[in-house]
């Protein structure tokens, strides 16, 4: 009977307590009220767990009453909530007592509080808002110390990216690292980014001989534990057009100047009636138009208990604001990262990219670029002829041989680049012990790149651009490395207040490729479809063909040991030893140690409870990094150069010497010095870093530095040897500050500012002169930029100017200035007798000004209302000097309207000389050319929109949200030109760096385009 009554209770409590487990569902936000993707969910003392959605969703079946649920994330508090319903919602507060955040360092992680260097990081929040067509773009005025210059507007135009200043002659980029291996961001998608950590200070020693610019650390995306299958698609399309036009002359205004050039200089009118001519062409408008710009993403990830996962496809198709499809650019990506748990004590992690991107460009950047053409061509011609042709531009002494028809020259371009690469790795993770883990790691670039240019048989009128006969070259390069990782990270903690992390490991690097380049004459039909060597028959009597191969390698070991002592005292020291094959055999191997140290302040017992600072840090490193970017094999003679000589009584052509060997060659040597704080006040509301460095480049690696009359360098393929021949040292300040705060249940913003001061300074130049000359200005006339002791790197030199001559009286009381040239007159530029000595002349040069930034700043405003959202972001660069080059000084050229304003009589002028066809000195290199290029840009701003979850989700989206934006919006600046923010040296004889000495100098930059975006996310 007792048994009989028993059974019945039993199923009744185990009814009971079946009922009690219930299915819950619920939201995850962060303190603003913005939804939390990737939190960490789990029911306490139970295996079961999930993590939150792209909208911070989350669901968990069969979960008993009343049983704790742990959300825990990255950077905040860990909560504990008890489930009471099938619906929650979880807020979660900033962690920023714990600071738990990671932070990438190179060969390891650390959590924010415990870095002692000088470290910056951009999440794919800010990627996200700023939409970047290259990556490069999104760390101008995002981060302090980081400065972003572009080469161009031209789609696909490569990004200079500048840590602290430019330290060198040579190459100045940092060193790029993917996921663990050396990589480049201009063949990336932005949305497959997850971080990019910047180490601007000795805390990049660990990467030694390749660290003294500066390394940048990227982290891709990868799935999370435990989640679903989640998809993101990502679009926006938009167009592209010029964000200035330079103001002109029309044709009535030329004509008229015209007149009063040729009357001043004696000779006849061009134009004796200039009624009828108008307003002419604004050959302005003629090569700008308005380009698209589509940019599709798609991104599938998830995870379970042991695998991770997320594959990732994007394109993008661009077209240039000049030239259409002739200056386009097509990016396409193909990624995929997987991690999986092999067993409890080993983890693989693989990471794989492939990359294609092809891109037309246009003549730019120089003397006969398209759009120095479209600024001196007269407006009074036309841009067709009666027969519907290209108009010539007339071959005449005031309009010389090399301006033509931009709207010729861009039909008559033709040329076609494309590139595949492949790269990635494949990484082990081996727990051996507790607190010891064994890593190894292969990364590895493989690239292949095609290129084709066709120079079409055509005649501009007896131009420097006519081509006699037709000509197509082609190109083949295939580029290779691979690196090899192995390191052991060792963690202990002793007597539960000494805390340990000890790194050991060494690096295996080779980089491998060749290339092939040949030209073909006489292309039949003189067309670009036939444009190939296979196709073509002529002959030449000059080397048409050329090839290189090459071989570097470089083994390292390195170490780092880095202790806290309860977390307040914090100690980090490394030391990397490379061995390269780069330089000679007395000067392969260098050492790169570096020391870095934290102070706690607010865990201290004095400091109290926190109030108003919550968080105080400050720190302090130095350090030893190095730089061998520079060509392989310059410690050796090889025969790369073409010679020609006579042999048995005929022309022949051979091989000679290249460059000229420097077996002393060894890298470049950085001593960086840095002291720093970080802080958090007002309830963690705002966020303070401060830092002051100092950065001293030793050995400086300078190309071309002439050391024999003897040994030609004149030659193709023959240089001067590179020399470690110089001394450059940058320092300054830089800071930042974040203010987030919640205004209502609804409103929620963020507001960021950054600045950096500058100081750069020459200290040392071993070359024999004490100066080294680069750049170009004008025709004919010597280099305007300079690396000297005692300025800074590439300033300006030249004439230093006083007014203009009003009277014949002035002109005869001031020192003579026919040495420049031409005797002066009323209306000419007075130049300043720097010396005293009577006489203008070369010695009368100095420092004009000079092309790097006094400092550099960014402010940044975020603000969500309800489901609306907003953001802008804009930098401002001060001090930066720019040389007006762009136009050309023959008589005949148009000209900028500033020129209405020259002088035409006693007190007409004092800023602008007077025009004239006859003998001037005005054209002298001078500061009547050098403009200050300080801009403040509003580089973005955006409006978005996310539709009511609710809604969204009765499709089975997840989330959507729609945008507009607009990109490079508008530029404040006094500055004349296209565009003050672009920077752009002449190409070493290494044919692979860019030398600071000669940028800023304005040959007509292809302008950023203002770029106007629609758009959508949407997340399944």
């Amino acid at each position: 009977m007792k048994s009989k009554l028993l059974l019945p209770v039993l199923l009744l409590f185990t009814c009971f307590a079946f009922a009690q487990n219930i299915d819950v569902s619920g939201t995850v936000l962060d303190a603003s009220g913005l939804s939390l993707p990737g939190v960490n969910v789990k029911v306490k003392n139970s295996s079961k767990s999930t993590t939150t959605d792209f909208d911070g969703s989350f669901k968990l079946t069969d979960v008993p009453k009343g049983t704790p649920i742990v959300f825990s994330y990255i950077g905040y508090r860990t909560q504990e909530v008890a489930v009471s319903g099938t619906k929650m919602t979880v807020k979660m507060s900033d962690d920023a007592k714990s600071l738990d955040e990671v932070v990438v360092i190179g060969y390891g992680t650390q959590k924010k509080r415990e870095v002692t260097g000088a470290v910056a990081v951009l999440d794919s929040k800010t990627l996200d808002v700023l939409k970047p067509a290259r990556i490069e773009q999104a760390l101008q005025g995002t981060i302090s110390g980081v400065n972003v210059t572009t080469q161009s507007g031209a789609p696909g135009a490569p990004l200079d990216i500048r840590i602290r200043g430019i330290a060198t002659n040579g190459e100045n980029k940092p060193t790029v690292i993917i996921d663990g291996y050396v990589g480049d961001l201009g063949v990336l998608n932005p949305n497959d980014i997850e971080t990019i950590t910047v180490l601007k200070d000795a805390q990049a020693a660990i990467y030694g001989t390749i660290g003294a610019n500066g390394i940048i650390l990227v982290t891709t995306k990868m799935g999370k534990k435990n989640s679903k299958t989640r998809v993101s698609f990502n679009s926006y399309a938009g167009f592209q057009q010029t964000s200035r036009k330079l103001p002109t002359l029309n044709a009535t205004e030329y004509a008229l100047l015209l007149n009063e050039s040729y009357a001043n200089g004696g000779r006849p009118l061009p134009y004796p009636n200039v009624s009828g001519l108008g307003k002419g062409t604004n050959w302005q408008d003629e090569v700008f138009e308005n380009a698209p710009i589509i940019n599709n993403d798609l991104t599938i990830s998830g995870g379970s208990d042991k695998i991770t996962y997320s594959i990732s496809g994007s394109h993008l198709d661009q077209e240039g604001i000049v030239g259409g499809d002739k200056s386009g650019y097509l990016r396409n990506t193909a990624r995929i990262a997987l991690g999986a748990d092999l067993s409890e004590k080993i983890k693989l992690k693989t990471n794989v990219i492939y990359t294609y991107f092809t891109r037309n460009t246009l003549n730019e950047n120089g003397l006969g670029s398209v759009l120095f053409n479209a600024l001196n061509v007269p407006a009074t011609l036309q841009p067709y002829d009666a027969n519907g042709e290209y108009s010539l531009v007339p071959s005449t002494t005031g309009l010389g041989t090399e301006i033509i028809n931009p709207l010729a020259q861009i039909a008559n371009t033709y040329n076609d680049y494309n590139y595949k690469k492949l790269n990635g790795n494949f990484g082990l993770d081996y727990k051996i012990f507790k607190g010891f883990t064994l890593s190894g790691s292969i990364g590895f670039n493989t690239s292949n790149s095609e290129s084709k240019t066709f120079n079409k048989q055509i005649s501009y009128g007896g131009k420097v651009f006519d081509v006699q006969r037709s000509s197509v070259r082609q190109g083949a390069v295939n580029d290779n490395d691979y690196s090899f990782d192995l390191f052991g990270t060792y963690n202990t903690k002793i007597a539960e207040a000494h805390n340990i992390t000890g790194t050991l490991g060494t690096t295996i690097y080779k980089q491998w490729g060749n290339g092939l380049y040949a030209t073909g004459f006489d292309v039949p039909n003189n067309s670009w479809e036939n444009a190939d060597i296979s196709l073509t028959k002529g002959t030449s009597e000059t080397l048409t063909n050329s090839s290189y191969v090459y071989d570097q390698r470089r083994l390292s070991y390195f170490g780092r040991l880095q202790y806290d002592y309860k977390g307040k005292y914090l100690l980090s020291a490394m030391i990397r030893r490379d061995a390269s094959t780069k330089f000679g055999p007395g000067n392969k191997v260098g050492y790169f140690p570096s020391f870095t140290a934290g102070w706690v302040v607010s865990d201290e017992n004095f400091f109290g409870q926190p109030k108003f600072i919550n968080f105080l840090k400050f720190r302090a490193s130095y350090g030893t990094l190095g730089n061998d970017q520079i060509p392989n094999y310059g410690y050796l003679g090889l025969l790369t150069g073409e010679a020609t000589y006579v042999f048995n009584g005929s022309l022949v052509n051979g091989t000679a010497q290249g460059q000229v060997p420097n077996p002393d060659i060894k890298w470049e040597e950085a001593q960086k010095f840095d002291v720093g704080l970080d802080m958090k006040f007002l309830n963690d509301k705002i966020s303070f870093v401060a830092d002051y460095f100092i950065d001293t480049r030793k050995d400086l690696l300078i190309p071309n530095i002439p050391v024999s009359g003897i040994t030609g360098t004149g030659a193709p393929g023959a240089s001067a040897p590179t020399l470690n021949a110089g001394t450059v040292k940058n320092s300054g300040f830089e800071f930042a500050i974040d203010y987030k705060d919640r205004l209502s249940d609804n409103l929620t913003f963020s507001v960021g500012y950054n600045v950096t001061f500058l100081k750069n300074e020459v200290t040392a130049v071993n070359n024999g002169t004490g100066f080294i000359e680069g750049g170009a200005f004008g025709v004919g006339q010597p280099a305007p930029s300079r690396m000297e002791i005692g300025k800074p790197m590439g300033y300006f030199y030249g004439y230093k100017t006083d007014g203009i001559f009003q009277t014949q009286a002035e002109v005869d009381a001031h020192p003579s200035q026919l040495a420049l040239g031409a005797n002066a007159a009323p209306g000419d530029i007075r130049y300043v007798d720097l010396n005293g000595d009577g006489v203008i002349d070369t010695k009368d040069k100095t420092n004009i000004g000079d092309p790097i930034p006094d400092a550099t700043m960014g402010f940044n405003l975020q603000l969500n209302y309800k489901a609306l959202d907003f953001a802008v972001f804009t930098f401002a660069s001060i001090g930066n000097d720019m040389v007006r080059n762009y136009e050309r000084t023959l008589s005949d050229a148009n000209r900028i309207n500033y020129v209405l304003d020259r002088w035409t009589g006693p007190g007409t002028s004092n800023s602008t000389p007077r025009v004239t066809t006859g003998a001037t000195s005005n054209n002298v290199f001078s500061n009547y050319f050098v403009e200050d290029a300080s801009y403040l840009r509003i580089q973005n701003v955006q409006l978005g929109y996310t539709l009511n979850p609710e809604i969204s989700k009765r499709a089975g989206v997840t989330k959507l949200r729609l945008y507009a934006g607009v990109n490079n919006l508008y530029t404040f600046t006094k500055y004349k030109g296209f565009d003050p923010g672009a920077s752009f040296g002449p190409t070493n004889r290494d044919n692979t760096s860019q030398s600071p000495i000669g940028a800023g100098i304005d040959y007509g930059f292809y302008p950023i385009p203002r770029t106007y975006l629609m758009g959508l996310n949407i997340n399944f």
